[in-house]
């Protein structure tokens, strides 16, 4: 029960600026959901559905994703090089599986909340979306996998602009090329190919047929437990690494 010390203390400080974190993740999503809603979505036709209800999953995912990893990798990163408290956490009598899991639940939960959010405003412009359990798990998963990557990348990357490069050259390309504005099977094969790769794919994709009553996605579950589990092992070597 050790991580559940790391979990309040995250928890502690998640109340505090609360209404801060609330509306600083309103106002992306509320403006992608303007322009491809009210905007482009009206001039784009769609086999079944609006664009609107398209792109609703993607901007979920999107937000799990990069709300997830920001919280879980920004201030790690700076508490291991600018502020010099990490060492507290590292030299207490708190396990390296602990302190990991702790600090990926609490990441997790913001990027949860930031989903919910935008499933908020979805509702406002009467879109329809099945939301139910496994659509949840989904989230989960991404909100848990993005948390760990953000801690590996906060452990290993050495300074605060190559965690920005990271962010640049990682995170964002997948943001705009994994299905999140558009199908994945409009892209070269090659390309497509290397995108399903990419866990983001499989959310946008997951996300998508449970939200349509479509098929279950078993493959994309698959590949997001194992970016979970497989990042979460590295997420918990490079803590134990700087330990040691």
């Amino acid at each position: 029960m050790d991580f559940y010390a790391v979990l309040w203390r995250e928890l502690v400080v998640l109340k505090r600026g609360f209404w801060k974190f609330f509306a600083s993740r309103l106002v992306n999503p509320l403006l992608y959901l303007i322009a491809f809603g009210w905007g482009i979505g009206r001039s784009v036709q769609m086999p079944q559905g609006s664009y609107l209800e398209f792109v609703i999953p993607g901007i979920v995912a999107l937000s799990a994703m990069t709300t997830s990893f920001g919280a879980a990798g920004t201030p790690l990163n700076m508490a291991r090089l600018y502020h010099k408290t990490l060492e507290e956490y590292l030299i207490a009598p708190v396990s390296t599986f602990s302190f990991v899991l702790g600090r990926v639940l609490a990441a997790t939960l913001r990027g949860l909340i930031a989903a919910l959010i935008i499933l908020g405003l979805a509702l406002l412009f009467k879109t329809k979306l099945a939301i139910g359990g496994t659509f949840l798990l989904i989230l989960f998963l991404t909100c848990f996998l993005f948390s760990a990557l953000g801690v590996v990348a906060a452990m290993t990357i050495n300074s605060h602009e190559d965690m920005a490069n990271f962010t640049t050259f990682i995170i964002m390309p997948m943001s705009f090329l994994c299905g999140t504005f558009f199908s994945t099977a409009k892209l070269p094969p090659g390309v497509r190919q290397l995108i399903e790769i990419l866990p983001l794919t499989h959310t946008n994709l997951a996300l998508r047929e449970l939200g349509t009553h479509g098929p279950f996605p078993w493959l994309s579950l698959g590949v997001l437990v194992f970016y979970s589990v497989l990042f979460f092992v590295l997420a918990c070597y490079a803590v134990k690494h700087s330990r040691d």
